[in-house]
């Protein structure tokens, strides 16, 4: 694919007009005309938006850009997360408004950045890491970690314990976020709570599969205990199929 080269205020208008696409798809394709640390900078200045579709759009276009730039060249993507993670220190003069969605979405783009950067992620929302403050900010590290969390699970086994506070806040957005989150962590610990907010009638937007989402708190505890279910059925019917003494041949 031939790549474009645009410079400024004229990349960051192109940009842009990508962001408003209603096929993200499309966009992704469209976004990796230009080479990817070009597209960079415009992207974190747009996941200030105002506008929610714009603001979104740009996560998501962020983790894909970054992603194939991880592909190229690996450092670069590197320094792309630890701008994040600036954007998020008190010492940066900044908010870093964006900057968890984005770190979020890269990592369930790519393994590697994952890897190294998911104890980041997490840590802030732990009240003896890099716990952020501010409730917007909360939110954006709840989605992060669910974004992280839908996609590669084994990597945040025993992060169930750090939402369990948000799943029990006064703040209905922040309580649907954890449940989201939890879900797919499948810790039997969870289930009594999401079973008590299973009933919950607040009402929150999510961003997920590229659509903005209207659901309540209780329907999204009640996709977690679901797929709790499936995952306790899978791994009964895994202990039926190898019994224990076979699964511990078989990591020999």
């Amino acid at each position: 694919m031939k790549q474009k080269k645009t410079r400024g205020r004229q990349l960051k208008k192109e940009i842009l007009q990508l962001l408003h696409l209603e096929d993200i798809e499309e966009a992704i394709t469209e976004i990796r005309r230009w080479p990817a640390r070009q597209a960079v900078n415009p992207l974190f200045l747009l996941l200030c938006s105002m506008d929610e579709r714009i603001r979104w759009n740009a996560v998501t276009l962020m983790g894909a850009v970054v992603c194939t730039l991880a592909e190229q060249e690996l450092e670069s993507a590197r320094v792309v997360m630890r701008r994040c993670m600036w954007n998020l220190n008190d010492e940066s003069g900044g908010i870093g408004w964006g900057c968890p969605e984005a770190m979020g979405e890269i990592m369930a783009r790519n393994s590697d950045l994952a890897e190294h950067y998911r104890c980041i992620l997490l840590s802030y929302i732990q009240p003896d890491g890099n716990f952020l403050e501010h409730e917007d900010l909360q939110r954006g590290a709840l989605w992060g970690v669910g974004r992280l969390a839908h996609a590669r699970p084994s990597l945040l086994k025993g992060a169930a314990p750090y939402l369990y506070p948000f799943m029990q806040s006064d703040n209905g957005i922040l309580r649907g976020l954890a449940v989201w989150a939890v879900g797919p962590l499948s810790e039997k610990n969870s289930v009594p709570m999401l079973k008590a907010l299973s009933d919950d009638r607040f009402k929150l937007k999510l961003y997920r599969e590229g659509h903005i989402i209207r659901c309540s708190v209780g329907q999204l505890s009640q996709e977690a205990l679901l797929a709790h279910a499936q995952y306790a059925i899978a791994q009964r019917n895994d202990d039926t199929k190898y019994p224990a003494a076979m699964r511990c041949y078989q990591t020999m």
